[in-house]
């Protein structure tokens, strides 16, 4: 008997080569020892929330202790949380965007589901350049939408910006970005993204439903060597930042995510969008953001500068962790772009060798990588840098090996 629709037997064949590798690990490390196997599968950090977020923690119990504590809010969230998002997404774009257009959802992931519900009609096409977060597809095909994807130039991870312009139809809706990119850890410059946005206007000159830009940044905080990541915000009137608390302050298992409507698109437009993500926000399940994660962000926001000094710390570590990865690649002969930003590595799999066989081949060495097929892009596999240091110095001769 079948309990489940073709759709998702098919996809569970090809279900998440992040989470195979993670599950494969967890054996491995039951056969070795957790110590002597080296996981880069899961992009799930691994540092300490910062001291804002356990001090709003300790005062929760006097916060809750009160009739309708841990009870029901707006479907945008609390008001309160809502403005400390403005406050910090402001700043973070170098953008003023009032409170009203901030919609607090379940993580990141969340948020773009909500606004592709909101958006998307069955058949509407959501363009992303690849390589790209392995559910984007799942995520838009939940409404009928479809994702085209576009490669980017091979070794450098730059946009096709002639490739994007070609795939763009009548029926294009969203253009999904996501820098720094996971996995490739590139950053897109301005000029890409005035190019992008000139693009998109032309596209629909003439037109009442224009393009919209979906700019998702988790990992936003994270670029190295001074390289600022720019907002798209000022650039195309008609575009949406998609980001979480996850990555940044260590708070993934909370899930906490919002999205930022940028107010240059019109006041009237802006609340007619916010409107829409509000109640598919309600309607595909989700209803709100959990309250605790909502009052942890509240804490984190109201010490921003502490909270931005935590930020900066571990730009340090990661920096640290990305030194030590290039120089075991750099031994092992494995070709790679050091990456701009993210806690991720994606390098070339060996000539001759397909990127799923070259995986294989690290975890006989118990490494575990990601295939760049997973990715939407073959012949490369990404590396997480969620370990501690000592780890990822520990793998260098394993990856030395499986060069051999």
């Amino acid at each position: 008997m079948q309990l489940v629709s073709d759709k998702i037997l098919e996809a569970q064949k090809g279900s998440s080569w992040i989470r195979r590798m993670f599950e494969a690990g967890i054996e491995l490390k039951k056969q070795y020892g957790a110590d002597n196997v080296y996981d880069f599968s899961l992009g799930s950090p691994d540092l300490n929330p910062p001291a804002a977020v356990i001090r709003t923690l300790q005062e929760l119990p006097a916060q809750v202790d009160v009739p309708a504590g841990l009870g029901y809010m707006p479907n945008a969230g609390y008001p309160a949380a809502r403005e400390a998002l403005a406050k910090w997404s402001s700043q973070e774009q170098g953008v003023e965007i009032p409170a009203s257009n901030i919609v607090i959802t379940v993580g990141a992931a969340g948020g773009l589901n909500c606004l592709f519900k909101a958006a998307l009609l069955p058949g509407d096409e959501v363009i992303c350049p690849a390589p790209y977060f392995v559910e984007y597809g799942a995520y838009c095909g939940n409404f009928g939408g479809v994702l085209k994807a576009v490669p980017s130039a091979p070794g450098t991870f730059k946009l096709n910006i002639e490739g994007i312009a070609a795939a763009i139809t009548d029926r294009t809706r969203v253009l999904l970005i996501n820098s720094p990119n996971n996995p490739a850890g590139v950053v897109y410059t301005v000029d890409e993204l005035k190019e992008l946005a000139q693009i998109l206007r032309d596209a629909r000159k003439g037109s009442d439903r224009p393009i919209i830009l979906v700019a998702d940044e988790p990992y936003r905080f994270l670029s190295f060597d001074g390289k600022t990541v720019p907002s798209v915000l000022p650039y195309y009137e008609y575009s949406v930042v998609c980001s979480s608390f996850s990555k940044n302050l260590g708070l993934a298992g909370e899930r906490v995510g919002y999205l930022a409507v940028n107010p240059a698109m019109g006041k009237d437009e802006a609340a007619q969008l916010v409107a829409g993500l509000i109640l598919t926000n309600r309607t595909i399940g989700y209803v709100n953001a959990p309250c605790i994660g909502q009052k942890l962000i509240i804490g984190a926001v109201a010490d921003m500068e502490n909270t931005l000094k935590m930020q900066n710390s571990q730009l340090a570590v990661y920096a640290e962790r990305r030194q030590v990865m290039a120089s075991i690649l750099n031994d092992a002969g494995i070709e790679f772009q050091m990456p701009a930003g993210t806690f991720y590595f994606f390098p070339k799999a060996p000539e001759g060798m397909g990127d799923v066989e070259f995986v294989a081949k690290l975890a006989e060495h118990r490494i575990l990588a990601v295939p760049g097929s997973g990715f939407g892009y073959a012949g490369y596999f990404r590396l997480a840098l969620c370990v501690d240091k000592a780890i990822i110095e520990r793998s260098r001769q394993g990856f030395i090996d499986a060069m051999k």
